[in-house]
């Protein structure tokens, strides 16, 4: 069996950027991925938009924030090839969404002007999903079409199907959390559709509406352009044996299946169509892909990064906390050099690169992580339920 000091599960977004923090201080680390590439589910379904929370203050909106302003300087700063900075222009959806727009002014974190109905945002960017990933980790040893089918722990190590071993083990699995194995761990897959399209049409910003439409990227002969268009939002009430196949494998026909549509595609397609073209009119289309991927998204919101909770023994170590009683996080019983970072939403490539900044610290500096990341405050609220 070959050793490892850390094995990351999951080659999106999460799993690439904590690789990439991870390798400024150890490079004996391995990347497993399921798929036969980077990049290729929930981030590859993601357009890897960079875009401003809209909203009066809460601590969410302070954590995108937080996390944008990271993550847009770490990609100038370390990829600049692969972060397209053309800003990001918001308009609201309806009159009742315009009446929103102006009481979030006041609010707004980021430099913006008026214009149009709406706000620009000069950050607003996009990101080369694929690109990013594989320059992330370039100095990674990876492995893909690798299926994860048994995790075993022995006083120290973890041991995965008898043929890599690692003092630490970290899963940024997304909507995917049969390896976590806690009930606690409530994650929905909020299923997304992205197209790309060839359009006539030049498109010099990126806009946000009721879909995202990117700013185009003109062919070699500059006689059409690319444009990015996405992403549905579904969430499905289904099987869960049938929901996890579809996980790993999010096609048009597992799609079809999942949604229990045969028509679904081509529906979202349209729908996608009809959405930009109410932003932006789109002369000369032609249909050059569908991507399509499950967000992990918990319920709450927040993002779960840090170390995973082991039910069992903290509730035999305090079984008063079911009836609510308070036990300082420190105390609550983890599984020994297991960390996660999940639940991203919709906001991947936004929260990833700080989150895992943040999960790197706490690994290799012991610094303390949020509270309100971290995977205590969903154990608590399902504890006193039981």
């Amino acid at each position: 069996m070959t050793q490892y000091d850390y094995i990351i599960v999951g080659a999106g977004i999460a799993g690439c950027s904590i690789a990439y923090f991870l390798s400024q201080h150890n490079k004996n680390i391995l990347l497993l991925d399921r798929n036969n590439d980077f990049s290729q589910t929930a981030s590859s379904a993601a357009g890897g938009f960079l875009s401003p929370l809209l909203g009066k203050p809460n601590e969410f909106k302070e954590l995108v924030t937080q996390a944008l302003n990271f993550s847009f300087e770490f990609y100038k700063k370390n990829f600049p090839n692969e972060l397209i900075n053309k800003g990001v222009l918001r308009i609201p959806k309806n009159e009742e969404d315009k009446e929103k727009f102006k009481s979030y002014i006041p609010y707004i974190d980021f430099e913006y002007s008026l214009k149009e109905e709406g706000c620009f945002f000069p950050i607003g960017s996009q990101v080369k999903t694929l690109d990013v990933c594989q320059k992330m980790t370039k100095n990674i040893q990876t492995q893909f079409n690798y299926e994860v089918k048994e995790i075993r722990f022995d006083e120290k190590y973890y041991t995965i199907n008898d043929e890599y071993v690692t003092a630490h083990l970290i899963l940024t699995t997304g909507a995917d959390t049969t390896l976590i194995g806690e009930k606690y761990f409530n994650i929905r897959p909020v299923w997304g559709q992205r197209i790309v399209i060839e359009t006539s049409t030049c498109i010099d910003i990126n806009y946000h509406k009721e879909c995202s439409v990117s700013t185009s990227v003109a062919s070699e002969n500059n006689a059409s352009y690319t444009v990015s268009i996405g992403a549905t939002h579904h969430r499905f009430n289904c099987d869960s044996s049938v929901c996890t196949q579809c996980l790993k494998e999010p096609n048009l026909n597992n799609f079809a299946r999942v949604s229990k549509d045969e028509n679904r595609v081509n529906i979202d397609t349209d729908i996608l169509l009809n959405r930009a073209n109410d932003i932006v009119k789109l002369e000369n289309v032609k249909l050059k892909e569908i991507k399509i991927g499950a967000r992990a998204s918990s319920v709450d919101y927040f993002p779960m990064v840090g170390g995973l909770i082991d039910s069992k023994k903290t509730l035999e170590l305090f079984p008063h906390i079911k009836k609510g009683t308070h036990v300082q996080n420190h105390r609550l019983s983890q599984y020994a050099n297991l960390f996660v970072i999940n639940g991203l939403g919709g906001r991947g490539f936004v929260l990833a690169p700080y989150l895992a900044h943040l999960l790197c610290e706490h690994i290799i500096h012991h610094k303390e992580l949020p509270s309100n990341i971290t995977t205590h405050r969903l154990f608590k609220r399902w504890a006193k339920k039981l």
